[in-house]
């Protein structure tokens, strides 16, 4: 991402769940978030060769919440050594040099910052907490899957950082969850703007819907109100390229913006770059994309 006469750098959304070898563990204690001690390896030294600027993450374990796990659940995991006070798993992962944000009440939903890239503006901690602003949707689960964060770039001006992990599942009600997380973005988070009401606006995450799917269009009303909001003739369109990231079959993991132009590598599928993890302990591929401001 290069702004203000700042050296190019790279934008990484980074979107990762644990794999089925742990599944009953996660199921009980873990919340499916990544906290298996492997998966943690392998993504640190993933994001210590790319070294991003910005990372988003969903799914994302607390391990404030290992205080509650039975001993007999923690060999293996995240939980093993703990102690209070011990790091985060976005700062395990990231190593020093980052601020973490998490989502209203959602603390498995973050992005990072590199702090000589960045910080988040209202935030003075390594990691806070409510740190990206939004709001809860009623009937659509506690706390808010769109965070808006404001990053006060080093080299001057700032970005709206939206991060988005919009609700699964393919019943009638999970649609409109969706469809009403595709508001926030777009009309209102709940303060009476939208998430992304900066100059510069970066959309980025787990859509958990498919907007460029022909067959998904047709289903789904909340890849409909994407297809209102993103695309090649509207103010927001697609940095990222069609690429199945989630299992191989769905392009859910996806980054818009409305002045930024980049591109994309996706380990495991662009030739030369091998997969995060070669014991497939996660279900969806990031996605890494070098951005500038487009146009004039």
């Amino acid at each position: 991402m290069s702004s203000h006469g700042s050296a190019g750098s790279v934008f990484t959304a980074t979107i990762i769940l644990a794999g089925v070898a742990v599944a009953l563990l996660f199921d009980t204690y873990y919340g499916h978030g990544l906290a298996w001690g492997p998966a943690i390896e392998e993504a640190r030294a993933f994001l210590e060769e790319v070294r991003p600027d910005v990372v988003a993450f969903q799914e994302i374990f607390d391990v404030e919440e290992c205080a509650s796990i039975p001993p007999e659940a923690r060999e293996g995991f995240v939980c093993q050594d703990w102690a209070p006070g011990a790091p985060t798993v976005p700062h395990m992962i990231l190593g020093p040099g980052y601020q973490v944000a998490c989502h209203l009440e959602k603390s498995d939903k973050c992005a990072a910052v590199r702090t000589a890239f960045g910080t988040f503006r209202g935030c003075s901690q390594d990691t806070c907490y409510d740190g990206l602003e939004g709001s809860r949707i009623d009937g659509c689960g506690s706390g808010s899957r769109i965070g808006r964060g404001i990053i006060e770039l080093a080299g001057g001006g700032t970005i709206t950082l939206v991060s988005v992990h919009g609700s699964s599942g393919i019943s009638g009600d999970d649609m409109d969850c969706r469809v009403a997380q595709v508001e926030q973005v777009f009309v209102d988070l709940g303060d009476g703007e939208p998430a992304a009401n900066g100059g510069r606006n970066l959309v980025l995450g787990d859509f958990n819907t498919d907007p460029r799917s022909p067959s998904t269009l047709l289903a789904d009303a909340s890849a409909r109100r994407w297809a209102d909001f993103v695309g090649p003739d509207l103010a927001f369109d697609f940095v990222n390229e069609y690429v199945k990231t989630y299992k191989n079959l769905f392009c859910i993991d996806n980054l818009a913006s409305d002045r930024f132009e980049g591109t994309c590598w996706y380990p495991g599928h662009t030739e030369g770059h091998p997969p995060v993890s070669p014991e497939n302990n996660f279900d969806h591929t990031p996605t890494v994309c070098n951005i500038s401001v487009r146009g004039p």
